[in-house]
């Protein structure tokens, strides 16, 4: 959702066409601060980054993400550590389960059920107990939708 007078990849300016232009996959990332360059760049001096960056990018800036306990750099390294500790995600047997359309779960090895919902609703765990990582919360013997969570124990049959 940029404006025409900050486009700068050529394509844009040879033909006049927002139609496969790449600049809105170019906008740099947050990394901190409360305003636009968001940490790209330091003091007046430092360089313009290559697009504006949206206001709305401060909610997504890595200082908050790091302090944040729920975000998704949290989750993904609670996962990495997980990851270690569990031989069942080392090799070994990989079973698909019977779910609902939205839903994808599996068995891994010797008691590792991973499932996420895809869908808006909540269904039931694949399991029952509290997951040993999730995406979001999950009462005990649900899967919300759209999350996603790692259960050990006596793997379903189906």
């Amino acid at each position: 959702d940029l404006p025409d007078e900050v486009l700068t990849d050529p394509i844009f300016h040879r033909t006049g066409s927002r139609a496969r232009i790449r600049d809105g996959c170019r906008v740099p990332l947050p990394w901190s601060g409360h305003a636009s360059p968001f940490g790209f760049s330091q003091g007046e001096a430092g360089a313009r980054p290559w697009l504006p960056q949206p206001e709305w990018f401060a909610a997504h800036a890595t200082d908050r993400a790091l302090a944040d306990t729920r975000s998704f750099w949290h989750l993904y390294r609670e996962g990495l550590q997980l990851r270690r500790s569990l031989p069942q995600l080392g090799e070994g047997s990989l079973r698909w389960l019977d779910t609902p359309p939205q839903v994808l779960a599996m068995v891994r090895g010797d008691g590792l059920i991973c499932a996420v919902n895809f869908g808006t609703d909540p269904v039931p765990a694949p399991v029952p107990g509290t997951p040993l990582l999730s995406s979001g919360p999950c009462p005990d013997g649900m899967l919300p939708g759209a999350t996603a969570a790692w259960w050990t124990g006596d793997c379903p049959t189906a």
